[in-house]
C-alpha cells in the first residue's frame, strides 16, 4: 500500500483534495485530527495539545490503513505538526521530531497557496501562506522526501493531483 501525505499551509484545500482523491481511487483517507480535537477542546489550545493531536493523528492513520485499497491519502501529517509547533511556540516536541524522521509516506503532495483564503476560527496565518509554503518545501528537501507541488483551482487542482498519483503508482 502507498501512503500519500497532503501537506502545506492552511487553507490550501488539503481536506477537500484528500477526500476527492480517496473517492477517485476508491480507497480510504485520513481526516485531520486537529480539527475535531480543537472543536472538542472548547478552549484555546496549548503547546501540550499539539503532541496529543500528533499522536492521535498517527493512531487514526494506522487505523484507516486497514481500510485502504492500495492507496491511503492522509489529510495532514507530522510535518504540519512540526511547523505549526515551531511557528507558534518556537520549539517542537521530541516525539514529533523522532516520528517525523521515520519514513512513513511514499510521496507528499505539497499544496501551493493559490486558493483564496477561507476564514475559519481554527486558522491562524492568512498572511503567511507563501512563507509557510517555503517552510514546508524546505523541510521536505531537508528530509529528502519525494514531493509534488499541486497548484490550480477546482478540477485543475484535482487533475494535477491525479496525474501525480498515477505517475507514482506506475513507477
Amino acid at each position: 500500500m502507498l501512503r500519500i501525505a497532503l501537506t502545506g499551509p492552511e487553507s490550501t484545500g488539503k481536506t477537500t483534495l484528500a477526500e476527492q482523491l480517496a473517492q477517485h481511487y476508491n480507497t480510504a483517507w485520513v481526516p485531520e485530527r486537529a480539527r475535531t480535537y480543537l472543536t472538542e477542546l472548547g478552549k484555546p489550545y496549548q503547546e501540550k495539545d499539539l503532541l496529543k493531536i500528533a499522536q492521535q493523528q498517527m493512531a487514526m492513520e494506522d487505523e484507516m490503513a486497514k481500510q485502504a485499497k492500495g492507496l491511503l491519502f492522509c489529510d495532514t501529517e507530522l510535518l504540519v505538526m512540526k511547523i505549526w509547533s515551531q511557528v507558534k511556540y518556537g520549539r517542537i516536541d521530541d516525539w514529533i521530531l523522532e516520528e517525523l524522521e521515520k519514513k512513513r509516506y511514499d510521496h507528499y503532495l505539497l499544496l501551493y497557496p493559490d486558493l483564496p483564503w477561507t476564514p475559519d476560527p481554527q486558522r491562524e496565518h492568512p498572511h503567511l501562506r507563501e512563507q509557510m509554503f517555503r517552510l514546508y518545501q524546505g523541510e521536505l528537501k531537508k528530509l529528502k522526501r519525494p514531493y509534488t507541488i499541486i497548484q490550480g483551482e477546482g478540477e485543475d487542482r484535482l487533475e494535477a493531483a491525479i496525474r501525480a498519483i498515477d505517475r507514482i503508482v506506475a513507477s
